[in-house]
């Protein structure tokens, strides 16, 4: 796999991110936003690509001064595009976010009629799929057609070329028709994927078969602290294939689930929060980061946990992921791995 020509290529979302300027203010009153680069695939190309990673992006962008915004960003950050179409009759997709710390982040997708749902089996055989040590797909891509198949296709041309997949749950409610349905596609696609990341909110939706039903009630799980519908919900992703789930677990940083029952945590990085918005994105390009590094899986977590610290201090996604050696110098500062 070293000989690949890209580390990761990540499939999906991209977005315009609109950020209030008005720290703490409520939604109504907000009076003015920056503009900054977002989606969660997005975020992850340019996150791993500060990391040191070769990254590539296949992400659909409309036809627009949206598009052209994103496209310099990532062009500047030295993200492959070379393989992100144009796609003529939808717009680029755009978020507007409201910050009010510490736990109220209101936000509003503009996604009807949006490019990137718009990738394709053709997008993904034009990709260097074949070429790629790793591929990073979402959730929200599998939520609608020509993406979903698209997405499926490109899982399957990974795992064909010895390649890791990594799924993002990134579940977004407005997103699916169903949250049932949520469930159904995402726990279908798990045969075809490695590693799994996601809240434990994530989890238990990508777990969910009906009102409050999750898809199996056996657990091996041996963590005392895993009860009830987490449990089921962990054990429920599990048994569809990947080698481990990590649970991103915000201030208490994340735990890593093995299908065999055992788990392991990955102690956090406390710091002072200021956004959350973007901390999950940090946390798998610094998960990745390790992972193809060779690293165990705690400790490219822990990695994971640094590069999501120190974004939840700043004021926006994509734009202010860490680069390497200041990741590194961070977790240095605070006792190591």
């Amino acid at each position: 796999m070293a000989d690949k020509s890209f580390d990761l290529l990540s499939m999906g979302r991209s977005s315009i991110d609109l950020y209030s300027n008005d720290i703490g203010a409520p939604f109504t009153e907000i009076t003015s936003f920056g503009a900054f680069v977002g989606g969660c695939p997005t975020n992850v190309s340019v996150g791993t690509r500060r990391l040191g990673l070769r990254s590539v992006l296949l992400s659909g962008l409309g036809d627009d001064l949206v598009g052209d915004f994103l496209f310099q960003f990532l062009e500047k950050e030295g993200v492959e595009t070379r393989f992100m179409p144009r796609k003529k009759g939808f717009r680029t997709s755009a978020v507007l976010l409201g910050i009010e710390p510490p736990d109220r982040f209101p936000l509003v997708y503009y996604r009807q009629g949006c490019a990137d749902i718009e990738i394709t089996i053709d997008d993904v055989l034009a990709a260097p799929i074949r070429e790629s040590r790793a591929l990073f797909i979402s959730g929200t891509g599998l939520s609608r057609e020509p993406s979903r198949s698209a997405t499926f296709f490109a899982a399957e041309q990974a795992r064909a070329s010895g390649g890791v997949v990594i799924l993002d749950i990134d579940f977004r409610a407005d997103q699916w028709h169903d949250a049932r349905a949520f469930g159904v596609v995402t726990r279908s696609i798990l045969h075809l994927v490695d590693y799994v990341i996601g809240t434990e909110e994530e989890v238990k939706a990508a777990a969910l078969t009906d009102s409050g039903q999750i898809s199996i009630a056996h657990s091996q799980v041996s963590d005392p602290n895993v009860q009830g519908d987490r449990e089921a919900a962990i054990q429920a992703i599990l048994v569809g294939g990947p080698r481990a789930l990590i649970m991103k677990q915000g201030v208490q940083g994340a735990t890593v689930f093995l299908p065999d029952g055992e788990c392991r945590h990955a102690a956090p990085y406390p710091v002072e929060v200021l956004n959350i918005l973007g901390a999950g994105d940090a946390f798998a390009s610094g998960f990745i980061y390790g992972l193809l590094k060779g690293w165990d899986l705690v400790k490219a977590a822990r990695m994971g946990n640094a590069a999501g610290a120190i974004v939840v201090t700043r004021h926006g996604c994509a734009n202010f992921m860490p680069y390497e050696q200041e990741a590194l110098e961070f977790i240095e500062s605070r006792g190591g791995f």
